[in-house]
């Protein structure tokens, strides 16, 4: 990650109480403030609370057009109970003398974007958030509500059928920048990358062990078991499964040469409720290429390599 990374999710700094003269010297630097959205007026200003004072965004500076096109009415009504981060615009008294807040969130997500923009290259590992889920992928706050898409494929190695099975909305993730658009203001993002190779996440396990593992994929010759989310194994089939499943197995042998895990399953168990907790292998720093396969896997080498060119 860049040092000194100045625009985080929404949502990551905390409960901060602001003074007057914090908002004072706020206005005049322009520093990103976080906030709560207390509610939403019938205009569609947004009314929010900064830890004991309070201000108001207008409606027209509740998102920049260029993170929110479409659906933008809806995604301002959807902010009323959650983070914000925020600039000063003006400050004012009103009739009684207390201090009357103009802020601007538009404001704050273009200094994010512009940032991003001119810091963020292919390879750095960034901080994000997650904001809402579709079956094609999760969408992430990537700092002041600039939102990215993290999709489905690129969450892990081992496939899932639905973004929800990975992670859930709220969730603090890591991801790894694959290329930048400028001229489209537009990131691309992965996950896998940072839950470890092939032969990371089988040195955790040693055939002869009992462990859990997820379906993942019931076919005619097997089923398909994720004991990681970066390792699967092939089972024989077992009855009155389905895709989703925990199950015990038995690791009957780890094959790095033709990057196979072999397992028996030895009974069903219940359901997760949850995603399991993420575990990382890589967490920050700047990624040049990503080798997924074992040295001297007779298969053909699953990769990624950072450029410029999202293609």
């Amino acid at each position: 990650m860049p040092e000194n990374r100045m625009y985080l999710p929404e949502g990551m700094q905390g409960n901060v109480l602001y003074t007057i003269s914090d908002i004072q010297e706020a206005q005049k630097t322009g520093a990103i403030l976080e906030g709560t959205v207390l509610r939403c007026e019938e205009n569609h200003d947004l009314v929010v609370s900064l830890g004991g004072l309070t201000g108001r965004i207008p409606r027209e500076e509740a998102i920049h057009p260029l993170i929110s096109g479409a659906g933008r009415e809806i995604a301002v009504l959807s902010l009323v109970g959650k983070p914000v981060c925020c600039c000063v615009t003006a400050l004012e008294a009103d009739e009684a003398g207390r201090p009357r807040l103009t802020l601007s969130r538009r404001r704050a997500q273009a200094q994010a974007l512009d940032w991003m923009l001119r810091h963020l290259a292919p390879g750095m590992v960034i901080a994000c958030k997650v904001t809402h889920l579709e079956s094609f992928g999760a969408f992430v706050d990537m700092g002041c509500g600039v939102i990215s898409l993290l999709p489905i494929e690129s969450l892990s190695v081992s496939r899932i059928a639905h973004p929800g099975d990975r992670v859930r909305v709220g969730q603090h993730l890591l991801a790894v920048v694959t290329a930048v658009e400028p001229e489209k203001n537009r990131f691309h993002l992965s996950h896998r990358e940072l839950l470890g190779t092939w032969m990371e996440n089988a040195s955790r396990f040693r055939a002869g062990q009992t462990v859990r593992g997820i379906v993942r994929s019931l076919q005619d010759y097997g089923v398909f078991v994720e004991l990681t989310p970066n390792l699967s194994g092939l089972a024989a089939p077992f009855p009155q499964l389905s895709v989703g499943d925990a199950v015990s197995v038995y690791i009957k042998s780890i094959q790095p040469e033709k990057m196979k895990v072999k397992l028996q399953i030895i009974d069903r168990l219940p359901r997760p409720q949850m995603p399991e907790p993420i575990r990382y292998q890589i967490t920050d720093g700047q990624l040049q290429r990503w080798v997924y396969s074992p040295p001297g896997c007779r298969k053909a080498a699953v990769e990624t390599v950072f450029t410029q060119d999202p293609s």
